[in-house]
């Protein structure tokens, strides 16, 4: 059951509108296939029953209205009055799954409060709402009141209650008390179906799964990119992989879309993915170190289960300070550049270099590279930026005029954007189509000073493109942001040029 739009709503500056969850819940249910999904807490607000009603609305429409889970609580049968409005089937009910929380909270004895949860469950019963139960602050209910647990089980296991949800509230299990405290319910219990919801205040929170499942919980929560209350909870993708290659159990999860809902919910939720986050980070499928690529080279010695076809990558070799000639060839050959072993040895010691000044040499600026080092023209610079004014003037939109140079002809167009930039492109991109030209798609833009930099420093821009079904990423640098943007804007355009022509080396 993933918890995205509920549990991961709750990541400190998260919120996602109806429209969002909707496209989230399509992806998730759709391409994704995850079981469930949990998608808002009952009486949030207005907002979040509009975004609901629509998500039910289309749930039923296509058929799988009992997929979609909304938290509510002990409350007179007011978060019941709130999901039926709604239009919702599943309530995953919120109760005490510790003693500390039912007296600290509640004030009541467990038999009260027993009563009162079957007092909601035969109340959904009748209106047609299945119920699941969440035992809140249960992992410190093992570790304190184990009997008011297993008092609490015991009673809703008599009921009409679907799961029993165990969730580690606090996020402060470690895995040999996560199978001690699981494989207790289960042995205790073995007609119930159990979740396990975890959080990962410790960096435990995918261990912990791993043991809760070996205990034998039929049933796991999950968050995409391990959103969630405070440190967030087990990534969706990292469990998939876990479950796969390391329990062989063998979820109906696809893979391969993964790296979709993983982008979708990075950019509607404001929080970026990590480079280094498993299986969804930037880095995970690159290697750095030469002894690797030269490895891969030979036998691929380097490879394991994680596979980056299996979620919609591809392997990458980094370039930097410990890059080795391995490295260097391996990008080489993607951009079809064969080098001999002094002028190999030469873009080598430059990359070298580089990496120490600077954290990422990219693909792209191989070409850049090797004819400054060989003083040659392996990229032939056949678009040429011959001028360009940017105005911006309080109360008027940005105007940008261009005027380009396209191997020997000169083209001159201005247009208006939403800012100096996206003038800038908007009066470029109108060159391109006059002339026929198919120009690339800008998908991320990211500015930042590089380390050490201080406020008077060199900006970075990066800018991500995709062009015919592939992606890449340029660089600018300097002083001003936008001047940086279009530096990177013009290496993207003559990368594009020169793989349309063809990369001569050393007049090959």
């Amino acid at each position: 059951m993933d918890t995205t739009l509920r549990d991961g709503e709750q990541t400190t500056g998260v919120s996602f509108n109806d429209a969002e969850k909707l496209a989230i819940a399509r992806l998730l249910l759709e391409e994704v296939k995850v079981d469930r999904i949990e998608v808002a807490s009952a009486r949030v607000s207005d907002g979040e029953l509009k975004a609901v009603k629509r998500l039910t609305k289309w749930a039923e429409s296509h058929n799988c209205l009992d997929r979609i889970e909304v938290l509510g609580f002990v409350d007179n049968n007011i978060s019941l009055d709130w999901i039926q409005e709604a239009g919702g089937r599943v309530l995953n009910l919120l109760t005490k799954g510790s003693l500390k929380h039912l007296t600290g909270q509640l004030r009541k004895t467990k038999e009260q409060h027993l009563g009162d949860i079957e007092k909601v469950i035969e109340e959904a019963e009748r209106r047609g709402i299945m119920v699941n139960v969440y035992l809140e602050d249960w992992s410190n209910g093992m570790l304190n009141s184990p009997e008011y647990v297993e008092f609490m089980v015991n009673g809703l296991s008599k009921t009409a209650v679907h799961r029993i949800m165990l969730p580690d509230t606090l996020g402060i299990l470690n895995p040999d008390q996560t199978y001690e405290f699981c494989k207790s319910m289960t042995d205790k219990f073995p007609d119930v179906h159990f979740d396990y919801h975890s959080h990962n205040d410790y960096d435990l929170a995918v261990a912990n799964v791993y043991y809760a499942i070996k205990a034998g919980v039929k049933g796991i929560h999950t968050t995409v990119n391990g959103l969630g209350e405070r440190a967030g909870n087990a990534p969706l993708a990292s469990i998939i992989g876990v479950m796969n290659d390391h329990l062989k159990v063998k979820p109906h999860i696809e893979e391969s879309k993964l790296t979709k809902i993983s982008s979708m919910v990075e950019t509607f939720s404001g929080v970026r993915i990590p480079a280094n986050k498993p299986l969804t980070g930037e880095n995970v499928f690159t290697q750095c170190s030469g002894v690797h690529a030269d490895g891969d080279n030979k036998d691929n010695l380097y490879f394991n289960n994680l596979l980056p076809e299996r979620f919609g990558r591809v392997r990458r070799y980094a370039l930097g300070k410990t890059s080795g000639k391995a490295n260097i060839k391996k990008n080489l050959e993607d951009l079809g550049i064969e080098l001999g072993p002094e002028d190999m040895k030469k873009v080598t010691k430059r990359v070298i270099e580089l990496g120490d000044k600077k954290e990422n040499v990219t693909p792209e600026d191989l070409p850049y590279i090797i004819s400054d080092v060989l003083k040659t023209e392996q990229v032939v610079k056949r678009i040429k930026l011959k001028n360009y004014h940017l105005s911006l003037v309080q109360g008027l939109k940005p105007v940008a005029t261009v005027s380009l140079q396209i191997n020997k002809d000169t083209y001159n167009e201005t247009s208006v954007g939403d800012g100096q930039y996206d003038a800038f492109m908007k009066a470029l991109w109108l060159i391109y189509e006059k002339l026929g030209k198919e120009h690339p798609v800008l998908s991320d833009y990211e500015v930042s000073i590089p380390p050490g930099g201080k406020t008077d420093a060199l900006v970075e821009t990066v800018i991500t493109w995709e062009y015919k079904s592939q992606e890449f990423k340029t660089r600018g640098l300097d002083a001003d942001q936008t001047e940086a943007a279009i530096k990177a804007t013009l290496r993207m355009l003559n990368i594009i040029e020169n793989k349309e022509h063809g990369v001569v080396i050393n007049g090959k």
